[in-house]
């Protein structure tokens, strides 16, 4: 077909969807289109990708597939069509497994009739043989493949059928295919274009910067509290929370509904008329937010989300990526906030098991790069337009939390010429996580396989643990001195640039990463975190607090995070607890037995500073909690008193050992006591207990589980270390 002249094509612009001017490069794409070719578009969510197929098959003869898995955005986008095109119903229609069957029959009337522009098409119902068959007989202007990530292995949503796209169009009849995407890493670009067959597309790449966009990432500690807090904070305003399991998606919206905010779930186990029914009560706005499945795309198109929040981290970058994209696609206000704790990374590594290796391979490459940008203290900005290829100049974008509260930069050439210098001395490539294994002076059982604990540079910056390495190797990559090779499993080299750097060192200046608390158990826990990530509130209050434990601690020979562990002086620190309950009730970690035996001296002491600076105590922040559905805890407790072997308990709950051990040491950590002396006794050596026992009662800083685990995991099982960590927190600290 030939070019469609400008003035006719903003003509229809203004006719069908309302808007005087194109988008960036919205215009040569559809004029590119219209012309016959093929064409590959990287665009931002928000960018305006569907206009680039939604105009052209409006002004082309015959109808234009458009194949996307998100059920969601076809029903928005259809009722958005029909409604700037005021006659026929039949102008635009979506075939999926939502329909019955006369509404299927009434697609099928409309296509035959020729009226039908646009037929939005999930895969699944691509492939059906009666679909083929239909389509065979109606004239096609083109394919617009939407979500065109889905294709590659390496995307953050792969679906097989994705692949089956190819095929299924030269069954059909031929015609232009343009594949729309808004995110793809080089390696996924590379693997749409082959597999569509359309290596000779024109590809259109936007920038990946959305300016409006502030990301933040939080320590997961009280999420659901700091959430109803931030919501409160912005009334009125929509936001979509993205949460990892259907069960915390039902959670989360009935948390937010019975605290006064109006709230509704969404995911893929509700019934299609729910999943209909609450999408649309947010487009009109009778709802603020909907809580929705990572795993199940929402593609809703709304305009004016002013917030995104993950609960839970998403699994790979492009997938973090595209769901922030949800906000501020008017260009306006947009924040990103995401919860991060290690133990969800733990969670999503476990869903892998079970899957072939090459995919669990990529899997964790792609948690990994996740992890880095959490922990990260680079400006976000940077490190997300990195990902996909695009280098940010900036050095500060004003727009991120790394930005905003920006931490010490130091001279760091020689630890990347150490990396380097590494890299070099190895006769082949390995990752990113066994470099700074060898570096940091780890012995596990990789290194030991290839005998690198026998090395020179074994263990040359064991000054420093295996995160900071992680820390310099991605800046490296951040500075070019350093290239990832994704299509070898992510596997680490020079590059030309680094090789320069390293025979002249200048000075490079890097940051350390931030360091997170594990996380809270979130399975039907209504207890305060056992761990927590911030300062506290009165930095005056709390070095007096610390210097009083130091006395007892010192008193009654024990070491100072025995008494109270720093989470739970923070919060006295911005709660002001005047009595004993308070503190039990308001304080992390603090159980009645706690509260009793080193309390008192505790509650004087931040008596007299709040009547000393005529301190006003904050209001109660009060979050009514749902009822536990689980009686998990109590069960657990009272088999423990019975003596029960922790097996047949763990087989009772459906649980395996780990998570039996994680629901006991969540009970641990408010302060409870149990007695599995029974249980140690029958399964562990003596003396394996008492070394445990002593590295706890000697050496260790902390109660925290992963210092425990790095110390000991040479000479004794993991399972071992946390059943004497729970005796001795039980007989000690509680």
């Amino acid at each position: 077909m030939d070019l469609v002249d400008t003035s006719t094509l903003h003509s229809k612009l203004k006719t069908f969807f309302g808007f005087d001017a194109f988008k960036g490069d919205q215009e040569r794409i559809i004029q590119h289109l219209v012309s016959g070719n093929n064409a590959f578009v990287l665009m931002p969510t928000g960018g305006g990708k569907s206009l680039c197929y939604q105009l052209p098959a409006l002004v082309m003869e015959g109808t234009a597939i458009v194949i996307s898995p998100l059920i969601a955005l076809m029903k928005n986008q259809v009722d958005a069509i029909r409604g700037f095109e005021a006659g026929d119903d039949g102008i635009a229609h979506f075939l999926n497994s939502s329909l019955n069957r006369i509404q299927i029959a009434e697609v099928q009337e409309d296509l035959l009739r020729g009226v039908t522009k646009l037929l939005y098409v999930a895969p699944e119902s691509l492939t059906k043989e009666e679909n083929i068959a239909l389509l065979k007989s109606v004239k096609i202007s083109f394919y617009a493949v939407d979500e065109a990530h889905c294709i590659s292995e390496w995307g953050h949503d792969f679906r097989p059928e994705y692949r089956k796209i190819r095929s299924i169009i030269d069954q059909i009849q031929p015609a232009p295919v343009i594949a729309l995407t808004a995110t793809a890493t080089p390696k996924v670009q590379s693997d749409i274009l082959k597999n569509l067959r359309i290596q000779d597309a024109t590809v259109f790449k936007s920038s990946f910067n959305r300016p409006n966009l502030y990301y933040e990432v939080r320590d997961k500690v009280e999420p659901e509290k700091d959430i109803i807090r931030f919501i409160r904070q912005n009334p009125g305003k929509s936001g979509i929370i993205y949460c990892l399991s259907r069960k915390k998606v039902e959670e989360m919206a009935q948390l937010l509904s019975i605290n006064g905010i109006k709230a509704r779930p969404y995911h893929a186990g509700l019934d299609a008329k729910t999943r209909a029914e609450n999408q649309d009560l947010f487009l009109t706005e009778e709802i603020d937010v909907i809580v929705a499945t990572i795993a199940f795309g929402m593609g809703i198109d709304k305009p004016d989300v002013r917030f995104v929040i993950h609960y839970d981290i998403p699994k790979s970058i492009e997938g973090y990526y595209q769901e922030t994209g949800r906000a501020g696609r008017d260009g306006q206000e947009g924040q990103c906030i995401t919860y991060y704790s290690y133990k969800d990374i733990q969670k999503l590594e476990k869903f892998m098991q079970g899957k072939p290796v090459a995919e669990q391979e990529i899997g964790k490459q792609l948690l990994q790069e996740t992890v880095a940008y959490a922990e990260s203290s680079q400006c976000r900005r940077k490190l997300l337009l990195n990902y996909f290829g695009e280098d940010y100049l900036e050095d500060n974008c004003g727009a991120c939390d790394n930005c905003l509260h920006p931490k010490k930069r130091y001279d760091g050439r020689e630890d990347m010429a150490l990396v380097i210098e590494l890299i070099e001395s190895l006769p082949e490539r390995f990752k990113l996580e066994h470099l700074a294994a060898i570096l940091s002076g780890v012995s596990n059982a990789m290194v030991k396989s290839y005998r690198h604990d026998e090395l020179p540079l074994f263990g040359a910056g064991k000054e420093h643990d295996i995160r900071f390495w992680f820390a310099v190797i991605h800046q490296g990559l951040l500075l070019h001195y350093l290239e990832k090779d994704i299509e070898n499993y992510g596997l680490i080299s020079a590059t030309e640039k680094g090789l320069e750097f390293f025979k002249h060192p200048h000075e490079v200046m890097l940051v350390e990463d931030r360091t997170f608390s594990e996380g809270e158990d979130d399975e039907d826990d209504d207890s305060p975190a056992a761990v927590h990530g911030g300062g506290g509130g009165d930095p005056v209050l709390l070095a007096m607090l610390k210097d009083l434990r130091k006395d007892v601690a010192r008193k009654r020979h024990l070491q100072p995070w025995m008494v109270f562990g720093d989470p739970s002086l923070e919060d006295m620190t911005i709660v002001y607890p005047l009595t004993l309950k308070e503190l039990q009730e308001k304080c992390q970690g603090v159980g009645e037995g706690k509260a009793q035996k080193f309390g008192q001296p505790f509650i004087d002491l931040i008596a007299r500073y709040v009547e000393e600076n005529e301190i006003e105590r904050p209001d109660d922040f009060v979050v009514k909690s749902v009822a536990s559905k689980s009686g998990n805890k109590v069960y657990i407790i009272q088999s423990i008193d019975r003596k029960m072997d922790l097996g047949d308990i763990a087989a009772a709950k459906g649980l395996d050992m780990d998570e039996l051990l994680t629901e006991i040491e969540g009970i641990v950590s408010t302060g409870t006591r149990v007695n599995i002396n029974y249980y140690i006794e029958e399964e562990l050596d003596p003396e394996v207990v008492e070394e445990i026992y002593d590295w706890f009662k000697e050496e260790a800083t902390s109660d925290s589980l992963q210092e425990a685990i790095d110390a000991l995991s040479g000479d004794y099982e993991e399972w071992e270390i946390r059943l004497v960590r729970i005796k001795f927190l039980c007989e000690v600290v509680n």
